[in-house]
């Protein structure tokens, strides 16, 4: 028996000496194991960050992604080298939970620095400051009035909140501060947190359906020059850091990865500009009144019902077709490239004289004959790539390369022992080696030389941004 229990322990000590010492984990989503540190997210080659979408730090304009908080990522990831995926999520305690189960590595918010979140989240270094400010609504008559006189019919202090009803976002910094401010002088404040971003607020307020609400004052500006009626120059509360924060399992690498990065970044004419960009920028107001401002809108271009109507032919997702459409032209119908491929969706003459159509004669013709390219494609890798999300790589590679150089580097992938049907990691592996003697003048190959680098990057490019259209944009 003494034997036994002493195996026991020894069993458990084991045990528990390895539970210890192993490399810390996170559960994502669907609830499997995702390593947490700087190491597996460069194997990995993407850092996935939540971030909010607004006005300021996450939008898409004309087709692109813009905003603060996506620039600020994609120069970090390219600094270290990796892609960026962003899921968007504006409810911080959803955000919150995707950074805790694993489902994201960066929680890419203008988190206040001092918020109770602190225990639950490593924060980085400061990028940046910000302060909270009442939103409330100027009176009907206030272009009559005086400052002074104007000034009189606003709340201009916090004692001034007594009574009154604030609108906050449910989870936000600004629903904390203003309950431990309202704690602090017994303020007898009706605080009431709702499911909505603070945008949405700012807008209730504007059109006078609530009175008042608090946000960050980089939004409230910004909002501001677009809502007249809105006054956002009374302060709540002392001025804070921003930051973003990670898990505390995390390993320290990559908090010092993203401190040594930001500390740096934040020091350059970069960053000045990137800040005075989306928040001393007089042309935001243009930007969201924009027909292509998508968040308000749903469009990136003026061919969104032609580029709907033709997607459907080939049962695409038409925000898929739209990006691959951004990609070639960025919208513009009258865009030749070196080549002479010409229009929306960059196709060669040849290819609309093989179709019997004239592909500069107007968009809606130079749609049609990239929308029967693209059925054609279909009719060579519907047989040969079973897996429907699989194919579109392969498509999509073929668009920008031909399908002939596709088709050798699935031979060569075959070959060499990788999955022809794959193409993250096999195939796009291959057509990376055309260019190498060693490959195109192997047996298989039957279209020579091809430098395949701005294929595997047109690939990943308009799947990336398909991606972020995904996350904005509605389907139908």
């Amino acid at each position: 028996m003494v034997k036994k229990l002493i195996l026991l322990f020894v069993v458990l000590t084991t045990v528990f000496i390895y539970c210890w010492n192993r490399p810390r984990t996170s559960k994502n989503s669907n609830n499997t194991l995702v390593s947490c540190d700087l190491d597996s997210i460069r194997k990995r080659g993407k850092l996935i960050a939540v971030t909010d979408f607004n006005s300021t730090d996450y939008f898409i304009y004309k087709g692109e992604p813009m905003g603060f908080n996506y620039e600020l990522l994609k120069s970090f990831s390219d600094n270290i080298g990796i892609d960026l995926e962003i899921i968007t999520e504006n409810h911080p305690d959803r955000a919150f939970g995707m950074l805790k189960s694993g489902e994201a590595d960066l929680l890419a918010f203008s988190l206040d620095a001092n918020s109770s979140m602190k225990k639950d989240v490593l924060f980085t270094a400061p990028f940046g400051k910000t302060r909270q400010v009442l939103v409330q609504r100027k009176p009907g008559n206030w272009r009559t009035l005086s400052a002074e006189a104007l000034d009189k019919k606003l709340i201009r202090n916090q004692s001034g909140l007594a009574r009154k009803t604030i609108y906050v976002q449910a989870g936000s910094s600004m629903a904390e501060q203003l309950i431990s401010n309202a704690r602090e002088k017994g303020d007898s404040v009706n605080i009431i947190e709702v499911p909505f971003e603070s945008e949405k607020l700012i807008q209730n307020v504007a059109k006078g359906e609530i009175e008042y609400t608090i946000c960050d004052e980089n939004l409230a500006l910004v909002n501001s020059s677009y809502y007249s009626d809105i006054d956002v120059s009374t302060t709540v509360g002392t001025s804070q850091n921003t930051a973003w924060g990670i898990r505390k399992n995390n390993s320290d690498a990559l908090l010092a990865e993203l401190n040594r990065w930001i500390t740096s970044y934040t020091k350059t004419g970069s960053y000045a500009l990137l800040y005075a960009k989306y928040f001393k920028n007089n042309r935001s107001s243009s930007i969201v009144r924009s027909d292509y401002y998508a968040l308000n809108t749903g469009k990136v271009s003026e061919y969104d019902e032609m580029i709907r109507r033709f997607s459907a032919i080939i049962n695409w997702d038409w925000r898929l077709l739209a990006s691959l459409i951004c990609q070639e032209s960025h919208f513009d119908p009258t865009v030749e490239s070196y080549t002479g491929a010409f229009g929306l969706m960059q196709v060669m003459p040849d290819t609309g004289e093989n179709f019997g159509i004239d592909i500069t004669s107007s968009p809606e013709n130079n749609l049609k004959a990239g929308i029967r390219y693209i059925a054609w494609l279909h009719t060579i890798f519907d047989s040969k790539i079973p897996d429907k999300k699989e194919r579109i790589n392969f498509i999509l590679a073929s668009y920008n390369a031909g399908p002939g150089h596709v088709l050798d580097a699935m031979k060569l992938a075959e070959k060499n022992g990788m999955n022809p049907q794959i193409w993250d990691g096999n195939v796009a592996i291959w057509l990376l080696k055309k260019s190498d003697p060693r490959y195109f003048n192997d047996s298989v190959v039957k279209n020579g030389y091809f430098k395949g680098v701005e294929s595997v990057k047109f690939v990943s490019e308009v799947l990336t941004r398909f991606e972020r259209y995904k996350n904005i944009i509605p389907e139908e």
